[in-house]
């Protein structure tokens, strides 16, 4: 059996570069950027006043009270078509480009607000209230790097230089496919013995949270040549992920159809827990999993493994989930021998808090909708006591609500 760190190091072999597409920036939040952006145009690009107020000289107020003649309102949008000289002043609004020989903007509230002749109450220092040319970001610089996923600001950025449409990594395609002769679909009624699919959904989700297409191959009977059919489905995406059938059971066929189905395995048992019986290999020429059919340890091999996978597809230069440091409420027994991925919730009081699940079965599914991460505890690790600090490789982070809601500034 492989260690999970030379199995992971075996499966980020099967990363290639990412293959490159360009969509309109209204479809851009949440995918990969696929090369560096470089500013087309400065940002700002002309100087604007950053308060409702009025362009002035800076020189004319530094004597105050002052009364000046307005000599030209100037909104939002409009472009500026009068010189201000010394003794005369713009109204002018916020984002409204200055007018030519204004140095400064002093705000609304320190002037008795006048249409036609102003009277300014406190003084302005030049540059004061005038946002610059290229303050933000100047023409030519890079802006954004490849591999930066993209949320809502670096969208608004894009969109705030003139960008229509922006180069991103292609989504990987994933074909999913379930198996077992117990295993139903979600809408069938069930028989004894019988269970509904549930890791088809629960993989369809991670594949998209990872950034990927989920493709529902649908689910094969334990039975070689059908399941190899099914298999001919799967080797048109870019990436197979099956869940059952990678055990040592009479009805186990995946690792068999690794042989068989133009494949190549490379491994099939970690030393971990949960989730030992994984397989990893390729089908024609396609990176392949087999994930175990327990719905926890189908979750962790999937994260410990396709996720990052996917995340290398996309041009991620950071492809694996966070880990903080956390300091366990119970104890955790453990015998060495086997690294273990501990669920556990997470909350941030006094610290980061760990406590593990109560339930630490494999098909308890129940216990990844309580679990905010994983603490991970190596094969040597015989056991922690309540109060030990530990690794935890991050799952979602809400569990930081779960502290004081405030201000802490």
């Amino acid at each position: 059996m492989l260690s999970p760190e030379e199995a992971l190091r075996r499966v980020l072999t099967a990363v290639t570069p990412p293959l490159i597409e360009e969509i309109p920036i209204e479809k851009a939040c949440g995918r990969v950027l696929a090369e560096d952006v470089t500013a087309p145009a400065d940002l700002p690009p002309w100087d604007n006043s950053a308060m409702d107020g009025f362009a002035v000289v800076s020189a004319d107020t530094q004597a105050v009270p002052v009364r000046l003649p307005v000599v030209e309102h100037i909104g939002a949008g409009q472009s500026p078509s009068v010189l201000i000289t010394p003794g005369t002043c713009a109204r002018i609004m916020t984002g409204a480009p200055m007018p030519e020989g204004a140095d400064a903007v002093v705000m609304i509230e320190h002037t008795d607000g006048g249409m036609e002749v102003v009277e300014v109450v406190k003084g302005v220092n030049p540059r004061q209230n005038v946002r610059e040319k290229g303050n933000d970001v100047s023409v030519g610089t890079v802006v954004l790097r490849g591999g930066r996923t993209l949320g809502p600001p670096e969208v608004g950025l894009l969109a705030g230089l003139g960008m229509p449409r922006v180069r991103v990594a292609r989504q990987p395609r994933v074909a999913i496919l379930s198996t077992g002769d117990e295993v139903m679909p979600v809408d069938a009624p069930l028989q004894p013995g019988q269970i509904h699919s549930s890791n088809t959904h629960t993989l369809m989700g991670m594949v998209a949270a990872a950034g990927g297409i989920g493709v529902d191959c649908g689910i094969a009977p334990d039975d070689p040549d059908e399941l190899k059919q099914y298999l001919d489905r799967c080797v048109k995406e870019d990436l197979i992920v099956t869940t059952g059938g990678v055990s040592m059971g009479d009805h186990d066929h995946v690792k068999d159809a690794f042989d068989a189905h133009d494949a190549a395995l490379d491994f099939w048992k970690i030393r971990m827990k949960p989730g030992k019986p994984l397989a990893f290999g390729s089908m024609g020429g396609k990176p392949a999993f087999g994930l175990p059919g327990n719905p926890v340890s189908c979750m962790v091999g999937f994260l410990q493994f396709v996720r990052p996978v996917i995340r290398g597809f996309l041009g991620d230069p950071s492809p694996f989930l966070p880990v903080v440091r956390a300091r366990l409420t119970n104890e955790v027994r453990k015998k060495p021998g086997r690294a273990e991925f501990c669920r556990v919730s997470l909350a941030n009081l006094d610290g980061i808090q760990a406590t593990p699940a109560a339930n630490v079965s494999s098909g308890a599914i129940t216990s990844m909708v309580f679990a905010d991460g994983f603490a991970l505890l190596g094969e040597d690790c015989a056991g922690l006591a309540a109060g030990d600090e530990v690794s935890v490789q991050v799952l979602r982070w809400d569990w930081t609500g779960r502290s004081e809601a405030r201000f802490d500034w």
